[in-house]
């Protein structure tokens, strides 16, 4: 109990500091990416003279390593587009072209899923495209989708670390830091590891609540 009271406990502001960027980092990114996944989605199925482009970079974000990205998007953009402005910035920007390529696939695939004549009846209702899409088509994507998109914030959190490289204090830094202080890593990282299973497990749980009430909202059975 020594060594983790000395190395854990008695560290926990440091811990605690790091983590709350860590928190910052993945919700900058996860807001960041479900917008630029539906972006680039309806440009993909709606705007045909953009369509290439969409395409081009959906792949460009889901193919490329997430540490490549992280230091093209923190060492190259600002070199040529004059930001990011800060490593901050970079982390949860590049984590969050990433996701958004992955989203749009999965917002794709449910906004292909509902059946035309959904739409259609929608549309003979009087209703127009805009509120046919938001009424009629977005509940249904994301419903479908809830388990894709609570999967990919797992994916944001746990590629998070990797903002340590570029000095983002988060708590993978503030980890290292530690170990680096007092080269006994067991304590620190096994309590590191511990934080990061608790984030992940808080976010799958009011991921799964969030889709219950969804489903109850729209009248359909919780699963």
């Amino acid at each position: 109990m020594g060594n983790w009271e000395r190395l854990v406990w008695n560290q926990r502001d440091v811990l605690l500091a790091g983590f709350g960027v860590t928190v910052e980092v993945c919700l900058a990114a996860f807001a960041f990416a479900i917008v630029g996944g539906l972006v680039l989605c309806l440009v993909r199925l709606y705007v045909a003279p953009l369509r290439p482009v969409a395409v081009l970079l959906i792949e460009f974000f889901r193919d490329t390593p997430i540490f490549v990205q992280l230091m093209w998007v923190a060492y190259v953009w600002p070199e040529v587009f004059g930001f990011p402005d800060s490593f901050f910035n970079a982390g949860w920007l590049a984590l969050g072209l990433q996701s958004s390529g992955y989203l749009a696939e999965t917002f794709r695939a449910g906004i292909e899923a509902v059946p035309r004549g959904q739409r259609d009846a929608a549309f003979s209702a009087g209703m127009s495209q805009v509120q046919t899409f938001r009424r009629i088509v977005m509940p249904q994507v994301l419903l479908a989708s809830a388990p894709s998109i609570v999967n990919q914030f797992t994916v944001i959190v746990k590629s998070s670390t990797l903002v340590s490289v570029i000095t983002v204090p988060d708590l993978m830094s503030q980890s290292q830091k530690l170990v680096n202080r007092w080269y006994e890593p067991i304590e620190i990282l096994t309590a590191t590891a511990v934080i990061y299973i608790a984030f992940v497990f808080v976010v799958s749980a009011c991921g799964k609540l969030l889709a219950d009430r969804l489903r109850l909202r729209y009248g359909l059975i919780a699963s």
